[in-house]
């Protein structure tokens, strides 16, 4: 079926017509890297330890940047960080640290990649499936969220975030904050934060 292309005026904050033709979330229209994760990834559910580890990471090297710079840096990242296998990385030495440090490819922040040395050896003790149980377990029921019409309902974090930033740090976790949780919980689907309008809604 062809895509006609959309034409009416939208609110300001609203989906926006991509190239396609389709409604899509603002920050989802442009560039192709963006359109791209936002179609196939953003906001779909993630399991898995690994996984969830690999995005929380990521979310927390993202804070205070863009986005598409780290999706940019994605398989760099991975490459750096044994494709965030959470038992390797918790073997991580002084001299990895180094390494990552002067790994042009990655983002070369002391704090950011101390926080996921140290989450990894964190994790690394836990039982499996113990990260996506705990992280799951504070998904809001989407039936008492309304879907946002507009980017300006979409909230920065919620009680749902800070509950599970707030266990992540009492379990030793770094760099874990309630807006930092709250990106990794519409990353992975535990929220569904596209726009009442978006086609991926």
């Amino acid at each position: 079926m062809t895509t006609e292309p959309v034409t009416a005026t939208v609110p300001e904050g609203g989906a926006q017509p991509g190239p396609d033709g389709r409604l899509r979330c603002p920050w989802g229209t442009a560039p192709e890297d963006y359109a791209a994760y936002h179609d196939t990834e953003w906001g779909r559910p993630v399991h898995g330890d690994d996984a969830l580890y690999e995005r929380l990471c990521l979310e927390g090297f993202q804070s205070g940047l863009s986005w598409l710079t780290i999706l940019r840096k994605r398989t760099a990242f991975r490459a750096a960080f044994a494709d965030f296998h959470i038992p390797a990385v918790a073997r991580f030495t002084e001299d990895d640290e180094r390494r990552l440090l002067a790994d042009s490819g990655i983002v070369r922040n002391r704090a950011k990649i101390s926080a996921a040395l140290n989450n990894a050896r964190v994790a690394a003790e836990w039982g499996p499936g113990e990260l996506d149980r705990l992280v799951w377990l504070y998904a809001p029921d989407p039936a008492a969220r309304r879907a946002p019409r507009t980017t300006a309902e979409v909230p920065g974090s919620t009680p749902e975030s800070t509950a599970l930033a707030k266990e992540l740090k009492k379990r030793g976790f770094r760099f874990v904050g309630p807006t930092t949780v709250y990106a990794l919980m519409q990353a992975c689907g535990l929220v569904n934060d596209h726009l009442a309008e978006c086609w991926c809604r």
